[in-house]
């Protein structure tokens, strides 16, 4: 669900409940377009964030704590600079629109009283984080908008604050009954009512308009006509719920997908697909559906040179095998040439120079096979020709197999990196991947790079319902590190079979022999942190530490193994997590 006006509005009061008379203590800007406003109240302290990205734009008191760049960013400086220090006064929605005020009561340069302004625009690729003072005068901004992006609104330092335009629709908490049956009543009545909606009142989201459809006429899609009975009453009585702010946070929950979508009412239209999931608060309802979408857009622009490095070396990898493969199938015409060769020597007798080609009998099946013929060449001299084709060819597969296999080998290697990098989840994290490309000979794709200084490489720790410590490596440097530095020869070493995964450790040492629950547990962990956690059921080998070796010169995280077992797992996420210190 895009927030919405609706939803706005209970976040607003949510903030204003709990942060109005707040001091705020530290301003951070963990991304480029998210900053945390750490406020303390009645000796409690809050976490407000403000997102303006185009991925998931948003505000709302948070509980999830953001790793920060080192160095804070030019707009987190100004940030501090104007509100380190001020008392949070009130939070208001301008109109019923994607806008919200925050006031605050500091001192300005030369110590008098003022009052600054953080106004929020929560609007999609459009959305920006604007300072200005008392006057409206704009102090900073995260997004300058000029002419070129935009002819009826710039937004400039220096600037005086002005709203966006408002759509020619209508307020919806301001329509009277007559005034809607008539806008209805103008509309088509074969035209979908959550278009309706949609289209001619402001500040409600699809979710929402979908939702009113679905409770009125028993689908999202239904029309005006079929919601008639019921459609006046609906809307209103939502409207209502909004303006008395008895709204509730609901997060909708897909138990084998995860949350679906979030709002301040129940969502009917899912029906027995999600699980209405209540939230203690708003704040908590946007972490829990925005945690893995936002990890994955923290990804995305943190270690977008890495995924594009990743990306492209496995496309020319591919298209590089296809190649090969082509070739291949061409040297396989080497028995051809051989046999070619063969019938032109057996039948030499009965051939003169000269001729393009021969039509000559097949010993083997008895079919005619015709022969081209180099005029120019003597018979013999044909057949030395094809004999030579021949073993180029036996030469050319041995080779062509060598490198088939190379590449394939560098394509898994390839697709190793991809999954760690589809569970990065810090800064660190991505810092390590990218030290492993640059080591494995990535340099030259990977501009301005500059190792820092080394760390011990990132890994989770679980603990086994039998007590036993369960470390899985985060990407190839981690798991090689867990390996061959971190495990004792007898630990017990779990992987998913077949598949890019970590390497997961179970430590035993001076420990009796784990019970049956405690290795499919490991092998659980090792299922769920693996492309085979996607899927319902996982083959994951595991054996002793010592019977995993490294091959000379391999690349990171490759290994080879003989002896060992398998077990067939089910990658419940849930267990997993229920096992993580």
């Amino acid at each position: 669900m895009a927030l919405d006006a609706g939803m706005l509005s209970f976040i607003v009061e949510e903030i204003n409940e709990k942060l109005s008379g707040g001091r705020v203590e530290k301003v951070y800007q963990p991304a480029r377009d998210e900053i945390i406003l750490v406020i303390r109240k009645e000796g409690e302290t809050y976490r407000l964030l403000i997102n303006a990205g185009s991925a998931c734009p948003r505000m709302g008191i948070t509980g999830v704590k953001s790793e920060n760049p080192a160095k804070a960013p030019m707009f987190c400086m100004l940030l501090r600079k104007h509100f380190q220090g001020a008392r949070f006064a009130a939070a208001e929605q301008i109109g019923f629109d994607r806008i919200a005020r925050l006031r605050f009561e500091g001192t300005d340069e030369m110590g008098f009283a003022c009052e600054k302004w953080i106004l929020v625009e929560i609007m999609g690729k459009y959305a920006n984080i604007i300072i200005t003072d008392g006057e409206k005068k704009i102090l900073g901004l995260l997004r300058q908008i000029d002419f070129s992006q935009n002819l009826s609104r710039q937004l400039f330092v220096g600037m005086r604050y002005a709203a966006p335009q408002q759509q020619d629709r209508v307020n919806p908490l301001n329509v009277d009954r007559e005034a809607f049956h008539i806008l209805a009543a103008d509309c088509d009545p074969d035209r979908p009512a959550q278009r309706f909606i949609m289209t001619t009142f402001s500040g409600i989201s699809p979710l929402v308009a979908r939702e009113i459809a679905y409770r009125c006429g028993g689908s999202t899609d239904a029309s005006i006509q079929e919601c008639a009975v019921s459609l006046a009453d609906t809307f209103f009585a939502i409207m209502e719920q909004i303006r008395q702010r008895r709204g509730a946070p609901i997060l909708a929950l897909d138990p084998q997908t995860g949350p679906v979508e979030y709002s301040f009412l129940p969502l009917t239209q899912y029906g027995a697909s999600a699980e209405q999931i209540p939230c203690e608060s708003f704040g908590a309802l946007l972490d829990r559906y925005y945690s893995e979408k936002s990890r994955n857009e923290k990804l995305r622009q943190r270690g977008a040179d890495l995924l594009r490095i990743v990306s492209q070396t496995s496309t020319k990898i591919i298209k590089k095998i296809a190649l090969q493969k082509e070739e291949m199938e061409q040297v396989q015409r080497g028995e051809t040439y051989r046999l070619w060769g063969d019938l032109i020597t057996a039948n030499i007798y009965r051939m003169q120079r000269g001729a393009a080609s021969v039509a000559l009998e097949n010993y083997i099946d008895g079919t005619t096979v015709e022969i081209p013929l180099d005029s120019r060449l003597t018979p013999a001299q044909n057949a030395q020709k094809y004999y030579k084709k021949y073993a180029k060819s036996k030469s050319a597969a041995v080779h062509l197999q060598e490198q088939i296999a190379a590449a394939e080998q560098e394509l898994s290697y390839m697709q190793s990196v991809q999954d760690a990098l589809s569970r990065a989840e810090t800064e660190k994290e991505l810092g390590e991947i990218r030290k492993e490309l640059y080591h494995s000979g990535y340099a030259s794709k990977m501009k301005h790079y500059t190792e820092k200084k080394q760390s011990t490489p990132s890994f989770i720790q679980f603990k086994t319902s039998g007590g036993y410590s369960v470390l899985c490596g985060k990407n190839n440097g981690a798991n090689d590190y867990l390996t061959f530095q971190r495990a004792a020869k007898g630990d017990w070493w779990f992987h998913a079979k077949n598949t890019p995964g970590s390497h997961v450790i179970m430590e035993c040492a001076g420990m009796p022999e784990p019970p049956a629950q405690d290795f499919t547990e490991a092998a659980t962990i090792a299922a769920v942190y693996s492309k085979a956690g996607e899927g319902a059921m996982a083959q994951v080998d595991y054996t002793l530490v010592k019977h995993v070796k490294k091959p000379a010169g391999a690349k990171p995280g490759f290994v080879i193994y003989h002896t060992n077992w398998s077990a067939a797992v089910v990658p419940d996420r849930e267990l997993v997590a229920s096992l993580r210190i």
